[in-house]
């Protein structure tokens, strides 16, 4: 006999950990599965500083009680509005006490299985179990969606590997690595594998790598506050309609919201990373890579620059910095079925004001809903925005259960 609830989250980051804290305070029947905070954890580099200031990197606490500021306050983490640099693992940290505070319930199991048949979901466990549902939260965040250029995605993981497949950095001390990417993921790693040992290069597309402004001593003046105002993913007019207007950015032409999607924020470090950079090691700007092949052991890339020219590196490993595309073909836990029975343009899922996709009882939060809200769904910054949304549809003709009662956040 198959399990029933609710509401199925899947996935426990930010946004999954979110949204399931508020079913809890509304009493809906649910279960979320999947590890805390898992992807920050295992796929982002140990050591790293996170771009987003402190205020813009909270969960939605249904209690408004703790925020990343009075997470850090209490455990004497030093922490700022702005201005200074998060730690992952302090920001790994409070996710994991927000959970336990608002989410014990989370199950650490992996979905293998997601069908849809009537107006139930099949959601089967990789440990055998098939619970069904009325409504599904997908919250995978960017994990499945790691993205390759085509010199790149063909060659052997011994050699080449995405960003996302690494936390610790110290085991490449002593190697030769070369990082592709112009971002921050690309700046932060090569900083990372040079403090840990390594002979990095890193291979930039962009003619000159960009690091974002530094914060002004005393605070930003009137002037700069108007001519680019302060938000949660960074400063200027376009970003205030980004955070404030989502519901507005949803009503643009498709290829508009498509390009915005692709282009806005582009690629750039934190400006406290540009002293473990700039001079530190070997920056080829202007470059990307043509082709890739293996020879003796060692992984060689034919390079285009952007003025014409041509160059040759080699290496004992590549480290791609090159980025996510949400791809719902990536999903595998998508049934065949499921996945084209839902609409959408670029593999990325068309959605209602909701969060619903074409598919009824069907959401889709975080990264996955960017091509329909915009750049604030790829940030923490995101949730605010869009747990109350989700939550609203998600209790539309629910039944509710008494609330259980929370346990407190203890100290460590």
């Amino acid at each position: 006999m198959r399990a029933l609830t609710e509401v199925v989250v899947i996935g426990a980051g930010p946004y999954g950990l979110s949204i399931a804290a508020h079913l809890r305070q509304r009493g809906i029947a649910h279960r979320i599965f999947g590890i805390p905070m898992l992807n920050w954890r295992i796929r982002m580099p140990q050591g790293m500083l996170l771009k987003s200031d402190g205020f813009a990197s909270n969960l939605s606490d249904p209690e408004e009680v703790l925020t990343l500021g009075e997470f850090c306050r209490q455990r004497g983490i030093r922490y700022a509005d702005d201005g200074v640099p998060v730690a992952i693992e302090d920001f790994i940290a409070y996710g994991e006490a927000f959970q336990r505070r608002f989410v014990p319930e989370v199950e650490a199991r992996s979905v293998v299985g997601l069908s849809h048949a009537g107006d139930r979901f099949a959601v089967q466990l990789d440990d055998g179990e098939i619970v069904s549902a009325g409504k599904i939260v997908v919250a995978v965040g960017v994990s499945d969606f790691a993205w390759l250029p085509a010199p790149l995605s063909n060659l052997p993981e011994e050699f080449l590997t995405h960003s996302s497949q690494h936390a610790a950095m110290d085991v490449f001390r002593g190697r030769e690595v070369a990082v592709v990417g112009s971002g921050s993921s690309a700046i932060d790693i090569a900083a990372l594998l040079h403090e840990k040992g390594a002979s990095v290069r890193l291979i930039a597309r962009r003619s000159k790598l960009a690091f974002h402004a530094p914060p002004e001593p005393g605070g930003r003046t009137l002037h700069d506050r108007l001519r680019a105002p302060s938000t949660g993913i960074g400063p200027g007019w376009r970003s205030l309609f980004y955070t404030q207007a989502p519901l507005l950015f949803r009503l643009l032409p498709e290829s508009k919201r498509l390009h915005i999607v692709a282009t806005a924020s582009g690629p750039a470090g934190g400006w406290f990373m540009m002293d473990r950079v700039v001079g530190r090691f070997p920056v080829m700007e202007g470059y990307a890579p043509q082709s890739a092949e293996i020879r003796d052991g060692r992984i060689y890339l034919r390079l285009a620059g952007s003025d014409g020219s041509g160059s040759d590196v080699s290496a004992d490993h590549v480290i791609a910095a090159t980025g996510y595309k949400v791809d719902l073909r990536r999903l595998k836990f998508l049934d065949d079925r499921l996945r084209a029975a839902i609409r959408s343009v670029a593999n990325s899922p068309i959605l209602s004001s909701g969060f619903e996709a074409s598919v009824p009882g069907l959401y889709f939060v975080g990264p996955a809903a960017s091509n329909t809200f915009g750049p604030l769904l790829r940030f923490v910054y995101g949730a605010e925005f869009t747990t109350p949304r989700v939550i609203r549809h998600l209790t539309m003709g629910t039944a509710r259960r008494p609330t259980q009662a929370r346990p407190a956040l203890a100290a460590r």
